[in-house]
């Protein structure tokens, strides 16, 4: 890891983008509004960041550490961020439209509200993750993990879910219309007022 002192991360942010940040130490660092558009940041340490308000739109993070990261309201359209460690993170309300989190670690991590329309979360383990109200519609979550996550009041709006874990998920009033169930794990799930219109239903649903 590349370790910067505050004075060189100041004066590195302002330099022209697209910036060149693979492996750089960013942890415990205050970048609220930080401009990391277009960036190249794989494998960086983001961990404990506040990245409240930062722009990260069409950025690479693929494999970065972003554990418990603060990215409250963060613009992340677009960004590749696979195989990215999320566990912890605060991501409410940020826009993750389009942005490709294939295999990625969101333990547990706070996307109540966000809105992930188009993104690609396959494979991505989503346990006890907070989605509250969150938007995934049009998304693919093909073998997502979702044990135990809070998906209330999401939106799934033909959502390609197909061979997903929702095993004691809530999905109290979630919005599944069109949605692809197909080979889920609904076990324990909980689907009080949920609406399943025109859904692909796994054989055995519960």
């Amino acid at each position: 890891m590349t370790t910067l002192t505050n004075f060189q991360i100041y004066d590195l942010l302002n330099r022209p983008h697209p910036l060149w940040l693979v492996k750089i130490d960013l942890s415990d660092t205050n970048l609220l509004y930080a401009d990391l558009n277009d960036c190249n940041l794989s494998y960086a340490n983001l961990s404990r960041a506040d990245l409240n308000w930062a722009n990260f739109m069409r950025a690479i993070l693929t494999r970065a550490n972003l554990n418990m990261a603060n990215l409250y309201e963060a613009h992340l359209h677009m960004a590749i961020i696979q195989n990215a460690n999320l566990t912890r993170a605060n991501l409410t309300r940020a826009n993750l439209t389009k942005a490709d989190l294939n295999e990625a670690q969101v333990v547990e991590t706070n996307l109540s509200r966000a809105v992930l329309t188009k993104a690609n979360l396959t494979k991505a383990n989503l346990t006890g993750a907070i989605l509250n109200r969150a938007d995934l519609s049009k998304s693919s979550l093909v073998g997502a993990n979702f044990n135990g996550a809070d998906l209330s009041m999401a939106n799934f709006f033909e959502a390609n879910l197909a061979g997903a874990d929702f095993k004691d998920a809530n999905l109290k009033k979630a919005d599944l219309t069109g949605a692809n169930l197909a080979n889920c794990n609904l076990t324990g799930a909980i689907l009080d007022g949920a609406d399943l219109t025109d859904a692909i239903l796994p054989v055995n649903d519960v």
